[in-house]
């Protein structure tokens, strides 16, 4: 992918120095005898401007541990903090505004809404929120993911790769503190995935923005600063350094049965 320069301002790095903030999460599906143990005591603080995968084998958490630190499931006990706003039990409405605001979401299917143009999805996000969309700004993210060119298509005129990126724009076009990407490459093919993974990377240096990926995919998470690998629910360790390489990463997923 040829991406031409943009223009956009990165953050200034006067806030908080985390990001996102997990005390004793815990998360608990069902009760009594049925009772499943999703989140067990995590805790974790995400340093502002980083990009962090989180791994697990199937049904270690690591899915859940992203719904909770984004306000989409509510948690069993312990907290979360999103910049310095402790999110605990706060309502569905107030936390619909804080994602609309503050959060940016890349999903593995896209979520575009078929019948708007790249253009029109890219700018959802700030008309849902009653805000007029800044023309600058949306031109720069359109420049920046490669896709000037497509602003009037939809998204059925659009490859899996293309539809990727229109999703990473949305995510960003914010200003987002944080951004929650689910196994963002988990339905493109290998060149694609590089592409989407290449501009999640740029936003962290670049524009100082926060990601946090799930991904199964140990070459994804070797572009990130850091990997949390997590197992029956636990934190079970933490890559960081010269450990994020693609062969380390398999190798503590491997020694967990992944």
């Amino acid at each position: 992918m040829s991406t031409p320069q943009a223009t956009l301002v990165p953050h200034v790095t006067t806030g908080p120095a985390f990001a996102v903030r997990l005390r004793s999460l815990t998360k608990v599906y069902g009760g009594g005898a049925t009772a499943v143990t999703a989140l067990d005591d995590v805790r974790h603080d995400f340093p502002a401007g980083t990009f962090t995968a989180v791994m697990g084998p199937s049904g270690s958490g690591k899915s859940t541990l992203m719904h909770c630190a984004a306000g989409l499931e509510p948690v069993t006990s312990g907290s979360v903090e999103i910049g310095e706003r402790d999110i605990t039990g706060w309502s569905e409405r107030r936390l619909t505004l804080l994602r609309r605001r503050h959060i940016g979401f890349v999903f593995q299917n896209f979520n575009l809404v078929p019948a708007l143009t790249v253009a029109d999805n890219v700018a959802l996000p700030v008309r849902l929120s009653g805000r007029r969309p800044d023309r600058a700004r949306l031109d720069d993210l359109l420049a920046r993911v490669g896709l000037s060119d497509r602003r009037a298509h939809r998204p059925a005129e659009l490859s899996g790769g293309q539809q990727q990126r229109v999703a990473v724009a949305r995510a960003l076009f914010t200003q987002p503190e944080v951004v929650f990407a689910d196994e963002p490459t988990g339905a493109l093919d290998r060149a694609s995935g590089r592409d989407v993974l290449a501009l999640l990377r740029d936003a962290v240096d670049g524009l100082g923005t926060t990601v946090i990926m799930v991904t199964h995919d140990p070459q994804a998470a070797a572009w990130a600063d850091q990997v949390l690998v997590l197992a029956d629910g636990r934190l079970a360790d933490r890559l960081h350094g010269r450990q994020v390489t693609a062969e380390t990463i398999a190798a503590r997923l491997a020694a967990l049965g992944d």
